[in-house]
């Protein structure tokens, strides 16, 4: 896994002034590196490693050692922390694919601020794009603690950070091509490549009839995996008109082939060494998929069942093997929609929701149809998230924070929290207006009161990709409420009710006006409000942001965003990245 790398800087001057300088400085450093390790986890639950330079970086030639010794720990992240003056060009971070920051002490008897400001203007000059961190607050030489200001935006940083590292030399993989003409699924290779450092690996949907025909899965998997579904994927109303309603053969057929879907997959993103033992040396190396994305419609669909389980397990943190990882599988290969979950699960290592930005349901329009007037977080109306049953069944709010739902990262995740998401899931079987080839789908209702983060990325032909943001809270809805809502459109799918936090302003004034803004049919829902982290990794891409309601005070780019408009931050992000361009060229 990619490392944090720490570089300590001092001013190079022997005979007095470094030697004074050095244990405060390496003690900052460790500060910094004990803060990040203690507080960061990788998306696979493996710690987050800081790497400390050998010795304080007082020139270049101290610098050029840092770099090779960076170079060989596997270091894709850079901090450079000062208490003093140090001689900016020489000293700073020079690799360019390494996003970096510098942390300035705030204190008046060595001047770190000016270091800050003097390496930042020569990291601008360089189109080396720098995030600056200073203390609101003058410390005293010797205290070596981390104020909290501080504190947040290192993390912030090192989050963002090490999901552009997590990405650089991984895979998209596309199960599939283009389905039912969404343009998200219409996976641009250079996108990826140049903005996410990651290349997009295709395999045609009859590869699964191939795998499943010639029994290229782990068979014992399969025997194990489809026992546990039976008891633990609880089947609920079949909406079918009875006329058309599968057999029970039929339907345990269906399971038999979404389970083997789901293991292959899986197989086709990250390999499995057991297919080599079964003789399949090349399908036991996979992908190296970090995320993928599954057609279906309609070509699958049409004839085979749908890939609904397939996608509401794999993204899930849980399956017959335990409590594990969730994989980035997007619906519909929708390709954007699917780097707008693996952003999500790599800023907070948690599952992720996919769904449609399906409805504005008005105050006026909710009161018309069930009588009941909408209170609370929902009083100036709620958008219905809902997709063909795809959701990671994290997204049912079971699982718990301080006695609140939430969805959280795997490892924190206990077998109670995972029974109570199956339980509050029912499959269905699917509905053949749709998928005539049968399938599965889930149905659950989304827990209220969870703080999340809705995403989407867009590409625009003659500006690229941006990013849209919206915070906000899931709320629920009295259950005869619910049902009448939600049983005009497919009952046999999950649903979130959703309310994005209003500013009053843009396309923020109220809820009609976030959903009539949205770029795409589908969204991406993140557990807490990661807004701000968002933005953070966008700059070090330079995808610009275009719509977010994250205040202000909270925002974090490189320094070199406040020359291109201080006063206007969101023009001024436009102009940053069209001016420095993709990350990887």
């Amino acid at each position: 896994m990619p490392k944090i790398g720490i570089r300590p800087t001092i001013d190079g001057r022997l005979g007095g002034v470094r030697e004074s300088l050095e244990e405060q400085t390496m003690a900052m450093a460790r500060a910094v590196a004990n803060l990040l390790s203690e507080n960061l986890r990788h998306y696979n639950g493996l710690p987050v490693e800081c790497v400390i330079a050998d010795t304080t970086i007082g020139g270049v030639a101290e610098a050029a050692r840092t770099a090779e010794k960076f170079r060989r720990e596997g270091v894709g992240v850079s901090i450079t922390v000062t208490p003093c003056w140090c001689y900016g060009s020489e000293t700073m971070d020079m690799d360019p694919l390494i996003p970096k920051a510098v942390w300035g002490f705030n204190g008046t008897e060595r001047p770190g601020a000016v270091y800050l400001a003097a390496v930042s203007a020569a990291h601008n000059q360089k189109g080396l794009p720098v995030f600056n961190i200073y203390g609101r607050d003058v410390q005293d030489a010797g205290d070596t603690s981390i104020p909290e200001d501080v504190q947040e935006k290192l993390l912030r940083f090192a989050r963002a950070g090490l999901a552009v590292a997590n990405m650089r030399g991984k895979s998209y993989l596309a199960m599939g091509g283009v389905s039912m003409g969404i343009a998200g699924s219409i996976v641009d290779h250079a996108f990826f490549e140049r903005y996410l450092g990651m290349r997009v690996e295709t395999v045609d949907m009859v590869e699964f009839v191939r795998r499943m025909e010639r029994g290229i899965y782990d068979p014992e998997e399969f025997q194990r995996a489809l026992a546990w579904v039976k008891e633990n994927c609880r089947e609920g109303k079949d909406y079918n008109p009875p006329e058309k309603q599968q057999s029970r053969a039929e339907k345990d057929e269906a399971w038999a082939t979404s389970v083997k879907m789901a293991l292959i997959a899986r197989d086709l993103m990250v390999g499995n060494p057991r297919l080599a033992e079964l003789g399949y040396g090349e399908e036991a190396l996979g992908h190296n998929a970090l995320a993928a994305g599954f057609q279906g419609q309609r070509q699958w669909t049409d004839h085979l069942p749908n890939g609904d389980f397939l996608e509401a397990i794999l993204n899930s943190s849980f399956d017959w093997n335990g409590i594990r990882p969730p994989y980035i599988v997007a619906t519909e290969n929708d390709a954007l929609n699917g780097v707008s979950m693996l952003f999500g699960h790599l800023l907070t290592n948690a599952a992720q929701v996919f769904a449609d930005v399906r409805t504005y349901w008005s105050p006026a329009s909710v009161k018309r149809v069930t009588g009941y007037e909408l209170t609370g977080r929902a009083a100036g109306g709620i958008l219905h998230l809902i997709n063909s049953g795809p959701a990671a069944l994290d997204g049912t709010g079971e699982q718990s924070i301080d006695g609140k739902p939430a969805m959280k990262p795997y490892w924190e995740i206990t077998p109670e929290e995972a029974g109570k998401c199956l339980d509050a899931t029912t499959w269905h079987a699917g509905m053949l207006e749709y998928f005539r080839g049968g399938g599965w789908s889930t149905r659950f209702r989304t827990r209220g009161d969870m703080p999340v983060t809705m995403c989407r990325l867009n590409l625009v032909q003659g500006l690229g990709p941006a990013m849209q943001i919206a915070e906000g809270w899931t709320v629920e809805l009295p259950d005869e409420v619910h049902t009448i809502l939600d049983e005009r459109t497919n009952p046999t799918w999950p649903t979130t009710w959703f309310v994005p936090n209003i500013t009053g302003s843009g396309p923020f004034r109220d809820v009609y006006t976030v959903m009539n803004n949205w770029g795409a049919n589908h969204g991406a829902i993140s557990y807490g409000h990661i807004g701000a982290d968002l933005i953070s990794l966008c700059a070090m891409l330079r995808i610009p942001v275009y719509m977010h309601n994250v205040p202000e005070e909270r925002i974090f780019r490189p320094s070199a965003w406040t020359a291109f408009g201080a006063n206007e931050p969101m023009g001024a992000d436009f102009r940053a990245c069209a001016n420095f361009g993709p990350l990887y060229g």
